[in-house]
């Protein structure tokens, strides 16, 4: 009972105290529910910077992405290709007699290939066999040399095969891969020009072969006539001249 008055007693000196006596101190209270208010609050904020930060890695990324697809091949085999189609197109430009102009074939089958007539003279049917012959053998004579010249590309043209490839198995993007297919195409259309100009070169010998031995043939009759025909012989090498 002594206990229990001293305790009232103190208790209301202090309740006294409180009252009368400012305050030296801030009593400090605990409130669970905004505790965890305040802390979802801050773990929201949080996640929101999380996926601002993955949305800014994703568009580095892209941005990254996209300078590789717009990067540039750093190789390149056009100046080399060029190269290589000018060099067959001198070749064919240099055709000797008979080019590859439509104007000068018909000049020539309209005169040295042009079928024999009884008014012509024999010297003009000779001079006529002789530059069928000088066609024909200079048409052989371009051939080979178109032909030499593109057998000299295909060294070239492995060495530039061989650099695209490992040029567009190390691209980095779109870019350089298309614009190494793109080269690799325009090597393609490089080694077909090559193989056209072959034949053609190869096609104009024959031409020019066919069309000498189909002239000669009908020289040939026009020659026979006249050695028959009583004042009008050739001479023994005169006869030769169109076989």
């Amino acid at each position: 009972m002594r206990y229990l008055n001293s305790l009232l007693a103190a208790g209301a000196v202090a309740v006294t105290l409180g009252v009368t006596a400012p305050a030296r101190a801030q009593w400090i209270v605990f409130d669970p529910n905004n505790y965890v208010q305040n802390v979802l609050t801050a773990a929201r904020e949080l996640q929101q910077i999380n996926n601002q930060i993955t949305s800014l890695q994703n568009e580095a990324q892209m941005l990254i992405n996209q300078a590789r697809n717009l990067a540039s091949l750093p190789y390149s085999s056009l100046q080399q290709l060029q190269s290589s189609i000018q060099r067959t197109q001198q070749l064919l430009a240099q055709a000797q007699r008979i080019a590859y102009d439509v104007q000068q074939i018909d000049r020539a089958f309209s005169t040295s290939y042009a079928p024999a007539t009884s008014n012509q003279a024999s010297q003009v049917l000779i001079t006529n066999a002789q530059s069928r012959w000088q066609n024909s053998y200079s048409a052989t004579q371009d051939a080979l040399r178109v032909q030499a010249g593109i057998v000299g590309n295909l060294d070239t043209n492995r060495i530039q095969t061989s650099a695209l490839v490992t040029s567009s198995q190390g691209a980095t993007g779109a870019l350089q891969a298309t614009q190494a297919g793109n080269q690799i195409l325009a090597l393609n259309a490089q080694q077909l020009a090559d193989l056209t100009a072959a034949v053609a070169a190869q096609g104009r010998v024959q031409s020019l072969e066919t069309a000498q031995r189909a002239a000669a043939q009908d020289q040939g009759r026009e020659q026979l006539r006249r050695f028959l025909t009583p004042g009008q012989g050739y001479q023994s090498q005169d006869v030769r001249m169109f076989h």
